[in-house]
């Protein structure tokens, strides 16, 4: 059990959070969610001790280990096993198995054991010391942005081996549908605040709303009643027979709490530049085939992008997806075969090395306008600002900006001129879970076509309704959506994980006997939330309706605080029979 004490944090006159006060219980797998630059990787490196707090402090027990994915590549050995065995509590004797399972989960191979750790590309390095963290088996898993540089296979490796991990985790992850599937508390930090409920990222967000909603209407009825506290102030405090009742109200005026107005939080407000295609089909790709070296990346590779085709191109790192783009947009030149456009087929491309071919010298609205000549200076700044640099933000230098920062920066170059075609190539790398939820909704809104490479299953699911999946055999097209080619073919690398096992094996009764009163137990356990939780939602309106009404709601936050603690006591009591 790890505890936050009155916890604060801040640099110069910005403040992370203030006065935080949680508990991190035993067994709890917990995703950490904020707005870029709330605070999140800071409050890691306070709970793993790399940092200091600026006041207040965190409990943790005796003997209880921290393990960290470390952001400073470090490496001892001169081969990639002995490199990550050597962590091994018990040794690589007796738990060589440990290592092996979570490298080859990770997407290494057993030639790749002999390998220096050194000559694997940074992307896989990354993975190294995810390895090395995990066969530690700390108490706590410390894991910032973990699936970066993993592609979906390992990721799917990991949400497996997570969400059976015996142990307490704390996770960072951009990606809403990977968070869910591992955690079982959201952690937020929001307006300076740290705050953790039972439950999945849509339920953490919808109590923030909710409670900035009744924040703000309690606010407005506030400084209506103080209005109308001072007109009869003003107008009875020099009248005798009036006197008493102005005295009254000034101790009443004067003990009415200042509520200061929200800030709005800057978001991300923009939508694609369509431009019709009048053909059936923008573009037709006929037996293509690519390589850099002898042995082609794919060959013989043909499909047609309708109008309004959604395809995901998916698969391993390293086999060719970012390259098939590179290919059909004319970056790279194809080994064979024909990549036929329609005369009026434009495309907006989003790339990581397109990210990199940003000028450093140049402004952001240097750099918006360079897309487009024809923009006028207020048409580039007006795309600055819906892609959150507003004002004087727009000027500031591409070499000064975060890696989200330069993202958004190649999204204002992609709307600054129209498209019907999007190629997008891990567009949400970068992007924290407010913004890939905007960017979602614009790319469902857009009447053109979408070629898109990633490891999002979120994604997947929800934009793609067609595959051009990378295997051992060479690049395939499918027809058919993400969840399609999961039931019907799915990836030839999985295989089942066997659970981690500690090392002091517990008693247990009967499975039979068990399993029937745990079965009766969970049925009693589900009803009592069941209640609980419409309780919950009846106080939640009546909070609502007092707070427009200019009355007093803190006894009934008291009450809502009160049952939402019962209710995260009932999953816990619900998960130990589960």
């Amino acid at each position: 059990m790890i505890q936050l004490n009155n916890l604060s944090k801040g640099f110069g006159a910005q403040t992370l959070f203030e006065n935080a006060n949680l508990v991190i219980n035993s067994k709890e797998r917990v995703g950490l969610v904020g707005r870029n630059g709330s605070g999140k990787s800071t409050l890691f490196k306070i709970i793993a001790g790399s940092e200091h707090s600026d006041s207040g402090n965190v409990s943790i027990p005796k003997n209880y280990t921290i393990g960290v994915l470390s952001q400073h590549i470090k490496f001892e050995k001169e081969n990639l096993w002995d490199e990550v065995s050597r962590l091994l509590k018990n040794g690589p004797e007796l738990e060589g198995y440990l290592a092996e399972k979570i490298l080859f989960g990770l997407g290494f191979t057993e030639e790749d054991l002999v390998k220096n750790p050194e000559s694997f590309s940074g992307g896989y390095q990354v993975r190294i010391e995810l390895a090395k963290v995990l066969v530690t088996e700390p108490n706590l898993l410390l894991l910032d942005e973990p699936t970066n540089y993993l592609d979906i296979i390992s990721l799917r490796w990991l949400q497996r081996f997570l969400t059976q991990y015996d142990g307490e985790v704390i996770l960072i992850s951009h990606d809403r549908e990977f968070v869910d599937s591992i955690c079982t508390h959201i952690m937020g930090i929001h307006r300076g605040n740290i705050r953790k409920i039972k439950g999945v990222t849509t339920k953490y967000y919808e109590q923030i709303y909710l409670d900035e909603e009744v924040y703000e209407q309690t606010r407005v009825n506030q400084e209506k009643k103080k209005k109308e506290l001072k007109l009869f102030i003003d107008r009875f405090r020099a009248k005798a027979s009036k006197a008493t009742q102005a005295q009254s109200k000034i101790k009443q005026l004067e003990k009415m709490e200042d509520l200061e107005k929200l800030d709005d939080i800057a978001s991300m407000g923009f939508s694609f530049h369509y431009t019709d295609c009048p053909g059936k089909y923008p573009l037709s790709v006929v037996d293509l085939s690519f390589g850099f070296s002898d042995e082609d990346l794919f060959s013989n590779l043909s499909f047609d992008v309708g109008k309004k085709d959604r395809i995901g191109i998916i698969g391993k790192n390293g086999k060719g997806k970012s390259t098939l783009l590179n290919v059909i947009s004319a970056n790279l030149k194809q080994r064979e075969g024909t990549i036929n456009w329609h005369p009026h087929a434009k495309f907006g491309y989003f790339g990581q090395t397109n990210i990199e071919r940003l000028h450093s010298d140049n402004s952001i609205v240097q750099e918006i306008n360079a897309e487009n000549e024809a923009l006028s200076q207020t048409e580039a700044r007006r795309i600055c600002g819906s892609m959150m640099f507003p004002g004087e933000y727009a000027d500031k230098k591409i070499s000064v900006l975060s890696g989200g920062e330069k993202s958004r920066v190649m999204l204002g170059k992609i709307i600054a001129k129209p498209a019907n075609i999007l190629f997008l190539d891990e567009p949400t790398n970068h992007l924290d879970m407010e913004s890939i939820e905007i960017l979602c909704d614009e790319i469902d809104k857009f009447p053109g076509a979408l070629l898109i490479v990633t490891h999002s299953e979120m994604l997947l699911k929800r934009l793609v309704n067609k595959l051009i999946i990378f295997r051992r055999e060479g690049a395939q097209f499918f027809h058919g959506g993400y969840e399609d080619f999961l039931e019907k073919i799915g990836w030839e690398e999985e295989d089942k994980v066997p659970k981690v096992k500690k090392s002091v094996e517990k008693k247990v009764a009967p499975k039979k006997e068990v399993k029937q009163s745990n079965n009766i137990k969970i049925e009693e356990v589900e009803a009592e939330i069941v209640k609980l939780e419409e309780l919950l939602e009846k106080y939640n309106e009546l909070m609502i309706k007092k707070a427009e009404n200019g009355e007093n709601i803190h006894e009934l936050s008291v009450t809502v605080e009160k049952i939402n603690q019962k209710i995260e006591e009932k999953f816990q009591e619900l998960e130990k029979f589960q």
